[in-house]
């Protein structure tokens, strides 16, 4: 079994002001837990850099066009109250979105078993022209779309436990009945959207709220019941994961109670239903996780079972 790891650089360069919680600090933790001695099999790339016109899987020339022309030259503006643009934030982006690409690239031609892409910003709450919650494209998304446009993937599953509801990725896979999306998450939370009633044109939007000081005990139940039986009949040719670990109980933007280990079960089963129907292809791209020592113990819990330990 052979992991990639996918990062660049350019993921500093994205600054935010002082306090933000999506800084460049989260990085640092990741590298430093992936230094540890067991992690010296991961297959470690840098990301490359896409083509702005990559994005347009997901997003429309126009947004794409509009992002990048709003970036600054010097300091920082803002999309929202939340959201920042700096000099670098664009270089980050489209690698970002490029390193989701090459792992799925890796994956689909067998160079390696699963991946996980390290890199910020974020993307689940990039809408199909909207940058909002930290997010500027999303990621996951081009993913899945470069997934079907290049390799002829009929099915492709994304499934979501950051603790913020994806609604980007929502939006996107809306009436897209080749993509399953399926989402476990805080209720009521920041963005709002993500009720079960909501479940797309084509049934293929899967969302299990969970509630404030839900346990892991409780997200495993819910995992199990409302997204594995849906992969189960779904039959993913590949499967990628929006892995954000700010469910964590350390965090401090939510509520949900899980430990570093709730995430490496939910990879293991997700790597067993990817055994299952999909060659045990998947690919795992960095959301949220805002403690930096919840994120750190969470992203080596999830490595370390993508490494089948």
């Amino acid at each position: 079994m052979t992991t990639l790891y996918v990062s660049h650089p350019a993921s500093f360069d994205h600054v935010v002001p002082e306090g933000h919680p999506e800084r460049p600090a989260r990085m640092r933790a990741i590298e430093r837990a992936l230094e540890d001695e067991r992690f010296s099999a991961l297959v470690r790339v840098q990301a490359p850099r896409a083509e702005p016109s990559v994005a347009t899987l997901a997003h429309p020339a126009e947004y794409v066009d509009a992002l990048m022309a709003a970036v600054p030259e010097t300091g920082m503006v803002g999309i929202d109250s939340d959201t920042i643009l700096s000099p670098g934030s664009m270089e980050a982006a489209l690698r970002a979105t490029g390193g989701a690409v090459h792992a799925v690239d890796a994956v689909m031609r067998g160079e390696a078993t699963n991946a996980f892409v390290a890199m910020r910003p974020p993307g689940h709450h990039a809408e199909k022209t909207r940058a909002m919650g930290f997010c500027l494209f999303n990621h996951a998304a081009i993913a899945a779309r470069h997934a079907r446009a290049a390799f002829n993937v009929d099915r492709v599953a994304l499934v979501d436990w950051d603790v913020h509801h994806g609604n980007g990725s929502q939006d996107i896979f809306w009436d897209d009945g080749a993509v399953l999306y399926c989402s476990t998450h805080q209720m009521p939370l920041y963005p709002g959207s993500g009720a079960a009633s909501e479940r797309g044109e084509k049934n293929t939007i899967v969302n299990v709220p969970l509630h404030a000081n839900d346990d892991g005990e409780v997200f495993r139940e819910a995992f199990e019941n409302g997204v594995l039986s849906r992969l189960e009949a779904f039959r993913p040719d590949l499967i990628i994961i929006s892995a954000g670990f700010d469910a964590h109980r350390l965090d401090p933007l939510a509520n949900l109670r899980l430990e570093a280990e709730d995430f490496a079960w939910a990879t293991r089963r997700l790597m067993e239903a990817a055994e299952r129907s999909a060659g045990g292809r998947v690919v795992s791209v960095l959301e949220g996780g805002y403690s930096l020592e919840g994120l750190s113990r969470s992203v080596a819990a999830h490595v370390n079972a993508l490494m089948g330990h």
